[in-house]
């Protein structure tokens, strides 16, 4: 397998660190040169071949694993944090995470596979999953993959500069795609001169090409009704306003033109609410709304672990339309319906 490493000037590095059987291909894990020694923006997938095609990356960059000094987490998800155990023991390197995030990882960690099953479960019945897609998770048995993701051990503290010796990396706190997910803007002049305030590391949270997705992370014993789709679209406002010089994002790749992107991605959301209320003349439970949206495939072709992605993503949008009053849910419907206000 070649490994591909990209070297974006001013002591910034890329590798591509392979994601199986993703369709997005890889996560670009970013390295970053300071006076302590290397530090990384993510680390890629727990996989065997992802680890070695950071090991290779890392060595074509001039360094090596054990020389990393620390490890910064955008976001929680596997292709993000899933090696960032295994550089810890390689280097003794400290991960920092936001704290949302790090009890979220927290969590899972003291779950079990057989409670998230039941909780997947109660959560698609609620949503109104056919019971021909809910008993699978009522029968399942065995361990769950990425059940023991590493705990963090420093916190991201938004807003702060992070303790990268010689470099002024800043937290920009931007929730949404998870609720801990951060931003950093590294405020240092750009390489090539490129008018704009500096580089901006932006994890899923600002893509060149794709929207990412918008979905529920919830403590089962907290019931605050989040609204992650607002918190996502404040936080795009939040990164047009930084008028980072580029963006290295953590898949496809960098780009430039943040408020431009930003103004794309909220005239997108906009158009999904509206075409979202077209849908809902008629009551829909949130598993019969993510039916009828549109996707990148029609929805007998979506596969099973996908479509609950997609229901998630489709309550919330519901839950931005009751915040807004553009929807509302059906008194006494069980499970429950929404309806255009």
């Amino acid at each position: 397998m070649t490994t591909r490493t990209f070297d974006h000037g001013g002591g910034v590095r890329s590798v591509e660190v392979p994601i199986p059987d993703n369709p997005l291909g890889h996560t670009l894990v970013y390295v970053v040169d300071t006076d302590s020694g290397p530090v990384l923006v993510d680390t890629g997938w727990d996989d065997p071949a992802s680890w070695d095609t950071l090991r290779a990356g890392l060595a074509a960059c001039g360094t090596t694993v054990s020389d990393v000094h620390g490890v910064v987490i955008t976001h929680h998800h596997p292709d993000h944090h899933g090696l960032s155990g295994r550089v810890r023991e390689a280097s003794g390197a400290w991960v920092a995470m936001h704290a949302a995030d790090a009890a979220i990882v927290s969590r899972t960690r003291s779950g079990t596979a057989g409670q998230w099953y039941a909780y997947m479960a109660a959560k698609l019945t609620a949503a109104g999953a056919p019971e021909s897609h809910v008993a699978p998770l009522r029968r399942a048995r065995g361990t769950l993959p990425g059940l023991s993701p590493a705990l963090p051990d420093r916190e991201i503290v938004p807003g702060d500069l992070l303790p990268l010796p010689g470099r002024r990396l800043r937290a920009i706190w931007t929730p949404g795609h998870t609720p801990g997910h951060v931003c950093l803007h590294l405020e240092e002049d750009h390489p090539a001169r490129l008018p704009g305030r500096g580089r901006l590391f932006s994890g899923d949270h600002l893509l060149p090409g794709i929207s990412p997705h918008i979905g529920l992370y919830e403590d089962p014993d907290d019931l605050t009704v989040t609204d992650p789709l607002g918190d996502y679209l404040d936080s795009l406002e939040r990164v047009a306003r930084l008028t980072p010089a580029e963006i290295l994002p953590a898949h496809q790749h960098p780009f430039t033109d943040a408020p431009a992107r930003v103004t794309a991605l909220l005239a997108h959301h906009e158009q999904r609410l509206s075409g979202l209320l077209s849908l809902l003349t008629t009551p829909l439970t949130a598993w019969q709304l993510a039916e009828r949206m549109d996707w990148n495939r029609p929805w007998p072709q979506i596969p099973y672990g996908s479509r609950n992605i997609a229901v998630s993503e489709a309550e919330a949008h519901l839950r931005r339309l009751v915040k807004l009053g553009r929807a509302e849910a059906v008194p006494g419907s069980d499970p429950v319906t929404y309806v255009a206000a």
